[in-house]
This record gives C-alpha cells, sequence and structure tokens, in this order.
C-alpha cells in the first residue's frame, strides 16, 4: 500500500491533537507541504475560522478523538476507515496530544494518576494501534516525547513516567511494525513556550542560549519522515538543555 497524494499533489500527513498550541503550530508549519488530517478531543465548530484559513494552503481534514471516550476505539478505526474509503493513505502519522499538569508528591490520587496517563500514554498507544494498519508501507509513525525521559521533572513526576513509558514504547513498535513502518521519537526541550513563562528564563538554560519553534520540530518530523533507514530511535531536540 503505497502512499497517496491528494489533488494538490501532497501527501497526507495526521496530527493527533492538532488544534491546541503545539499541534496548531505544527499544523501551520507543515501545511505548505503536507495535505493534514487533524484531530481534537473537541468540536471543531469554534475553529471553523481557523481550518478555512488553513484550508487555503493544503486539503485539510478534521476530526474528534477524545482520550476521555470510552469509545474512542471504534471512533477511530470508523474514521480512518472512511479515511481509506476516500483515497486518503497517509505517509505519517505524529502523535501531538498531551497534558502537562504539575502534580507534586503528596497530591497523587488514582483520579488523578489515571488522568494524567490516559491522555499521556494509554491514549497515543491506542491511536498508533489504530493507525498503523492505515498508513502507507514505509510509512513513518512519530511520538512527541519530553526530555523528562532522561531529567524528570520533580513536580512532575506522573507526566513524566508516562513520557517514558511512551519512550519505551518507541523500540518496541520499531519491532512490531518493521519492516512495512518505521517509528521516531522526539525528546522535546522548549518549542513553545507557555504565556506565563519568561522566554530569557528557559533559553539561559539551554547549552545554545535559545528556546526552540514549531519549525525547529516541523524540520525534525520531516526528517524523520524522509529518512527510510531510521527507526526505533529517540531525537533529542532541546538545544542541549539535558546537558546545562
Amino acid at each position: 500500500m503505497g502512499a497517496v497524494n491528494g489533488d494538490n499533489g501532497k501527501p497526507w500527513w495526521i496530527l493527533v491533537g492538532g488544534r491546541r498550541r503545539l499541534g496548531r503550530a505544527l499544523a501551520e508549519a507543515l501545511a505548505g507541504e503536507h495535505n493534514l488530517v487533524l484531530t481534537s478531543s473537541v468540536s471543531w465548530e469554534t475553529e471553523a475560522r481557523w481550518v478555512a484559513e488553513l484550508s487555503k494552503q493544503t486539503q485539510v481534514r478534521s476530526l474528534v478523538w477524545s482520550a476521555g471516550d470510552p469509545n474512542v476505539v471504534p471512533t477511530m478505526m470508523a474514521d480512518l476507515a472512511a479515511l481509506g474509503a476516500a483515497g486518503i493513505v497517509p505517509a505519517c502519522a505524529v502523535l501531538v496530544s498531551g497534558t502537562f499538569p504539575e502534580q507534586p508528591m503528596g497530591q497523587w490520587d488514582p483520579a488523578s494518576l489515571e488522568a494524567t496517563w490516559r491522555v499521556n500514554l494509554s491514549f497515543p498507544l491506542l491511536a498508533a494501534q489504530a493507525l498503523a494498519p492505515g498508513l502507507a508501507d514505509g510509512g513513518c509513525l512519530q511520538f512527541l516525547l519530553d526530555i523528562a525521559i532522561e531529567r524528570p521533572f520533580l513536580r512532575r513526576l506522573p507526566y513524566s513516567a508516562a513520557k517514558a513509558g511512551l519512550a519505551a514504547l518507541v523500540p518496541g513498535l520499531a519491532r512490531l511494525l518493521a519492516p512495512r513502518l518505521r517509528v521516531v521519537g522526539h525528546a522535546l526541550g522548549t518549542v513553545l513556550p507557555a504565556a506565563a513563562t519568561d522566554p530569557a528564563d528557559l533559553a539561559a538554560r539551554s547549552l545554545l542560549q535559545n528556546v526552540g519553534t514549531p519549525e525547529d520540530l516541523a524540520r525534525a518530523l520531516r526528517f524523520a519522515a524522509q529518512s527510510p533507514y531510521l527507526t526505533g530511535t529517540i531525537l533529542t531536540l532541546d538545544g542541549g538543555t539535558r546537558l546545562s
């Protein structure tokens, strides 16, 4: 099953979590070279204008996949079957969705831990399971991780544990899906600072004395997608923050 480009000649990519913040910025950075299937945990109604603007640059499909939906697996399967019936065979899938909650020790409880792990670990794994059969031969499944897999955030240990679990899946899925598909992870530093943070302070923590951008991440995603001998590995994009 080879990749099927859209009417504009561009290959299709799927961004799971392509509606808010980093997912949105990635969609804008990738739209010049790719058609996009974007998923969101909630209705796209409030983003209709943004989707319409993005559609002026490329072909766009929008889906609703919520980690909290008990029927999310059959929903994903039905949506992917519909895409296949429409001739959309993606060359790449990027698992963007996640949360970044502060959960210091002493405040943990079963419900909050389950919620963190559901969004940051269980849902990406379920999405990968659903996506893999529909990706084009030679396609690439890419996971967004965090440098917390090497240097856990002490006030975000449940989040760090979820990302570490997801990192462990990269070589495992690479073995399961080879030779038809490739699997790559990206351990990220700061690539889109939150509004409440100080970019100068974040930059000072890296060896390169700057913060990353969604365009930096988009280049890394393209590199992985276009590297047929790359699989089962995690690339680090943090400006050297983990070494500082």
